[in-house]
């Protein structure tokens, strides 16, 4: 099982890029006169969400500029409580470096959300190894040490500072954790699927802890899908049956989990996630979800089940939290946490939305 340190100057330590996403509500953006501005980045989200809900002690090592954007990005990761490790770079006034954009309409019922991009010229792409002093980042000690697939796409360079991390991070004897987030159209200018996997399988080779479904894992890490049928979306046979190419390939990973969704429509899923702990399995229950905003859900649930883990829990009560705690992320608008730990708990024990008084 995992070697969890039980104490250091931080206790999650994330590595990636952050965004702004604008999101008009419901309104889909051809039509948009009003937007919402959400500062995320999957793993920004997960520092975020252990500081604010969970409490403990993190930080994010990230590229920033200086401009109004960087400026607001900055106010949300201190309101967060969130210890910044920036690499600064000046903007030129009109073509950046910049800091990526996310628009996102929530959809609402039959239509589903839209989400794009503008990641021109981002500022995260640029970070190359040697841009972050990790010996002196981590000098007081990180327990649990987290970074993604979208980060590891963004440049030839950025996988090349995944690695560096992760190398310093388990000399200071840190848990690594990575989520695979494929995402075939940033990798399409990126080398393509071959270089995907290529790169993904030499990051992976330093990582205890792995987020990801049964498609990250065929597309992100070119590992075969078993022949199984799957009654629908939250059927785990076949990420399960998948384990032992994991437990063969993959010798360093202890620990890999994903979440399980069946889309109803957009404002209604049904929710659950499952596990996979050195051989053994485990799934947490099914809920019904009214969704708000169902971005960051996934974060969410990382961050519930990192939680446990860090705190000694058995792999079992850790899903339950990582669920719970998505699971309520998924009823806030943005990309970070609102809940509070009591709720996460209640819920994760069986609790309902009967009114609190």
């Amino acid at each position: 099982m995992l070697e969890i340190s039980s104490g250091g100057e931080l206790d999650f330590l994330a590595l990636g890029a952050m965004v702004h996403r604008l999101d008009p509500g419901r309104i889909p953006f051809r039509k948009a006169t009003d937007l919402k501005v959400h500062v995320s980045g999957g793993e920004f989200n997960c520092a975020a969400n252990l500081s604010d809900c969970f409490g403990l002690s993190t930080g994010i090592a990230t590229a920033m500029v200086e401009s109004p954007l960087g400026d607001l990005i900055q106010e949300r990761v201190r309101a967060m409580g969130v210890r910044p490790f920036y690499k600064t770079y000046a903007h030129d006034g009109v073509r950046g470096p910049n800091m990526a954009t996310v628009y996102s309409d929530q959809g609402a019922g039959v239509r589903a959300p839209v989400v794009f991009y503008n990641r021109a010229n981002e500022a995260a792409a640029l970070l190359e190894p040697g841009d972050f002093d990790w010996s002196g980042i981590m000098a007081g000690g990180v327990r649990w040490f987290h970074s993604g697939g979208i980060f590891a796409a963004l440049s030839v360079n950025t996988p090349e500072v995944i690695v560096e991390a992760m190398q310093a991070a388990k000399a200071a004897g840190a848990i690594v954790s990575f989520d695979l987030n494929f995402r075939a159209k940033l990798w399409e200018i990126s080398g393509g699927l071959e270089n995907a996997q290529a790169t993904m399988r030499r990051i992976v080779e330093h990582v205890d802890v792995l987020v990801g479904n049964e498609e990250d894992l065929q597309m992100g890490l070119g590992l075969k899908g078993p022949d199984v049928e799957s009654s629908g979306k939250l059927d785990p046979s076949t990420f399960f049956a998948m384990m032992e190419q994991v437990a063969e390939t993959l010798p360093s990973v202890k620990v890999v989990a994903t979440t399980l969704r069946e889309v109803r429509s957009t404002n209604s899923h049904e929710w659950s996630a499952v596990c996979w702990v050195e051989g053994e399995t485990f799934r947490a229950p099914t809920c019904q979800l009214d969704v708000v905003d169902r971005v960051g859900g996934g974060d969410g649930f990382a961050s519930g089940l990192f939680y446990g883990l860090m705190n000694g829990l058995d792999p079992a009560e850790a899903l339950r939290l990582g669920w719970a705690h998505g699971a309520l992320l998924t009823t806030f608008p943005g990309d970070t946490t609102m809940a509070t730990l009591g709720q996460v708990q209640d819920l994760a024990e069986g609790g309902t939305a009967r009114i609190q008084r």
